[in-house]
């Protein structure tokens, strides 16, 4: 983004928001010439309770799952970071990236940049989930806080690591599930709090239903939504579900190694269902459709009084209407659009997209280093939405509900 753009998109883009500036970073010498001049890191986690610019360090890994979602470039745009280092196996990628970031100091090897740099936050960036319990572990390691690219990992067993290498510990870890940090859902929640759709009784989701969907479309773009889930209804308690590959249940010789480093993968349709807290069920669904991809990726929340649609992102769409039999066509009740503002206020905040949801979480992962406490995205959240993924195989597998959480922590598709 040019500079002169940037700083008019942070500006409009700043009302309602703290700690975004609407100028350039300072470069990477200026900041460690700053951190040196601060006092160590205080009890309780490098950087808690400072005030000069947190040093962060990039993963990447061009080809093979690349700097995710922009979790790169956020951090010119984070007032109290800067970015100091970068990694990247591939020599193209790193150059590339190095002039992207604006920063000298590239390395091929990741561990060697974590050990040389000491970053204070890590950004683990690529989409491909077969390095991140790795990177992870790394960086928590050396005692850095971590921004991470959904999904988790590729299995319970991996997240449980994760979460325990963090836990008792000063250390985040944010994950960038977008929606979460994004001020319509807490918009949304606030209607719920207040009565206005009155008892929450059902929520349906679906994936994007594209070429991935099935298998690939539930643990992608699935994780949001299930994540979104638990914002409105907490931990589900149950799940039921059924994998089919071309209308047929899926068997062992249906499992494949999916893309991007996913692991074990199966199915072209998917159907789940997720008991919470009663009378709340939640639904998901993905296929692969022949028209209307991606039209339904979101979430619609059902409540006695009323009814929410829902999509993802920094600044979902997000409607509200005030009709019990949840049929407007009967009712002639009206959808009423939700800002950040409020219901059928208008939007303050320029929608940037996936930019202005990882400054959101970059700045609330910064909130969360200096209050010791969690960010709004976990590792505990990311690890309950995994875990919603992998109960869908686990109910196939055994061909009945399971109880969440699950007892069983090997991927279920490596045990049929």
């Amino acid at each position: 983004m040019p500079e002169t753009n940037r700083r008019v998109f942070l500006k409009r883009a700043g009302a309602g928001m703290t700690g975004i500036i609407a100028s350039g970073v300072a470069s990477p010498a200026d900041a460690v010439k700053s951190t040196a001049r601060q006092s160590p890191s205080t009890a309780g986690g490098r950087g808690l309770g400072r005030a000069s610019a947190y040093r962060v360090a990039v993963i990447g890994r061009t080809g093979r799952g690349n700097y995710g979602h922009g979790l790169d470039v956020v951090w010119k745009d984070v007032e109290k970071a800067t970015v100091a280092a970068v990694a990247d196996e591939d020599e193209q990628g790193r150059r590339d990236a190095a002039k992207r970031l604006n920063v000298q100091n590239a390395y091929a090897d990741y561990r060697e940049m974590i050990e040389r740099e000491r970053p204070d936050i890590v950004a683990v960036a690529p989409r491909w989930l077969d390095c991140h319990r790795d990177m992870v572990l790394a960086a928590v390691e050396h005692g850095c806080h971590i921004y991470l690219e959904k999904p988790m990992s590729q299995t319970l067993a991996q997240a449980d690591e994760m979460v325990a290498a963090v836990q008792g510990k000063s250390t985040k870890l944010a994950m960038a599930l977008q929606t979460r940090y994004s001020p319509r859902m807490d918009r949304v929640m606030e209607l719920i709090r207040e009565g206005r759709l009155g008892d929450i009784l059902e929520m349906r989701g679906r994936g994007k239903e594209d070429h991935r969907g099935g298998g690939e479309d539930l643990m992608v773009l699935g994780t949001h939504v299930l994540d979104m889930m638990r914002v409105v209804a907490g931990d589900p308690i149950w799940c039921f579900a059924r994998v089919l590959e071309k209308g047929r249940p899926v068997t062992k010789a249906e499992v494949r190694d999916g893309n991007e480093g996913i692991g074990p993968l199966a199915g072209d349709e998917i159907v789940a269902s997720y008991g919470f807290n009663s009378p709340t069920v939640g639904h998901f669904g993905t296929h692969r459709a022949k028209h209307g991809q991606a039209a339904r990726f979101g979430l619609n929340i059902y409540g006695t009084k009323g009814v929410v649609t829902l999509t993802t992102g920094s600044l979902p769409h997000a409607h509200f209407i005030e009709d019990p039999g949840w049929a407007p066509g009967r009712s002639t009740a009206k959808w009423i659009e939700i800002s950040s503002a409020g219901l059928g206020k208008p939007e303050p905040l320029a929608d940037q997209g996936l930019h202005l949801g990882n400054i959101r979480a970059c700045e609330d992962l910064i909130r969360a280093i200096e209050t010791d406490a969690q960010p709004r995205a976990s590792v505990y959240d990311a690890r309950a939405a995994l875990e919603m993924v992998l109960a869908v195989y686990e109910s196939h597998r055994l061909d009945a509900p399971v109880t969440l959480p699950m007892k069983n922590r090997k991927h279920p598709l490596q045990m049929m």
